[in-house]
């Protein structure tokens, strides 16, 4: 079996050790609260040392977790109604005299409000941050909130700051982030559903981050699988599969690259020799309604056809066959929800 160096921040733990962790850790136990509540508890705590602090939504308070900004805040939380193009707007004058706004919208919500984020925000530089919920496939909520494209039309922006937490621990951390990203407009997202039971900090006052800098999870060879946001948790997965199965692959979270990754490697060079690249992303097809296991299965993207991936990249095709012949999930798993039983 080979012998990984497994890594969390700033020190190194044995391979048992971590393992433990990052098991009980990739199931997202139900116990845990959802990324929503654990964003409206760093934005608190952000708000208790800074009054400049301030929340904006579109009539979405409970859904945005901003309910409970506004219990603690009433006077600095501000409900725009159902109009997304305002509450960009209205961030970007607050930002002109110096307040410090988070604007919290659905992913899927944002792209009404997209040519606001560029003519009002960016393309002025204004420190406008903006807060995705509901990034990525849903699930539940349906295909209309399916927030599948802020990645691309947020990250094009000359301006913008983009960020996306592997867990709870790091959405804590980019709030403090984006909060102390007084120069450019910022955006992170985060996905509908529960943490994954990893320690929180201190009074949930998160740290903010080097902007720009990754960090490396597990080191290994041969194999790098990056992974941005919550997929991380996936690759971690698939990582402890692909050990299983005698290669040692190495583990990163990108934070903030998105889907730039190949664009910064293509420019560096790095795909002009031997290096294989492969990205795992969405299809270019709109996925349909079902339960999240059922939609990445759709979608290609679950542990399963990571490891394949790899494995297929190192021409190693019987074991990326057996891979995924050894671990169809079952149809429990997969199970799919019709909308009309709800």
């Amino acid at each position: 079996m080979p012998k990984c160096i497994y890594k969390r921040k700033e020190f190194v733990v044995t391979n048992s050790t971590y393992w433990v962790e990052v098991v009980s850790s990739i199931k997202g136990v139900s116990s845990t609260q959802s990324f929503t509540t654990y964003f409206a508890e760093a934005l608190i705590a952000e708000a208790e040392a800074d009054k400049d602090i301030v929340a904006i939504h579109a009539a979405m308070g409970g859904g945005t977790g901003l309910n409970l900004f506004q219990k603690r805040f009433p006077s600095r939380c501000f409900d725009v109604g159902i109009a997304e193009q305002h509450a960009v707007t209205f961030a970007a004058g607050l930002a002109c005299e110096g307040i410090k706004p988070f604007c919290v919208i659905y992913s899927s919500f944002m792209q009404r409000a997209f040519d606001q984020v560029v003519h009002d925000v960016d393309i002025q530089k204004l420190p406008v941050r903006f807060a995705m919920d509901r990034a990525g496939l849903v699930g539940a909520d349906g295909p209309t909130h399916s927030g599948s494209f802020d990645v691309k039309f947020m990250a094009c922006l000359p301006n913008m700051v983009v960020m996306a937490p592997s867990d709870e621990t790091e959405l804590f951390d980019m709030v403090a982030t984006a909060a102390a990203i007084n120069d450019r407009p910022s955006c992170f997202r985060y996905p509908r559903g529960n943490g994954f039971d990893v320690d929180l900090p201190p009074g949930n006052k998160g740290t903010a981050i080097e902007i720009g800098r990754g960090r490396i999870l597990i080191e290994g060879e041969r194999v790098a699988l990056l992974g941005y946001g919550t997929s991380v948790r996936s690759c971690l997965a698939a990582a402890s599969l692909l050990e299983s199965s005698g290669l040692c692959v190495t583990v990163a979270d990108a934070r903030g690259f998105g889907s730039h990754v190949a664009q910064f490697m293509a420019l560096d060079g790095l795909l002009d020799g031997k290096l294989k690249w492969r990205p795992l992303v969405l299809p270019d097809r709109y996925i349909e309604h079902g339960s999240p296991a059922y939609q990445l299965q759709e979608a290609g993207l679950t542990t399963t056809h990571i490891a394949a991936t790899a494995f297929d990249v190192l021409g190693q095709t019987r074991e990326a066959l057996e891979i995924m012949a050894y671990n169809v999930p079952s149809n429990n798993h997969l199970a799919r929800v019709n909308i009309m039983d709800k």
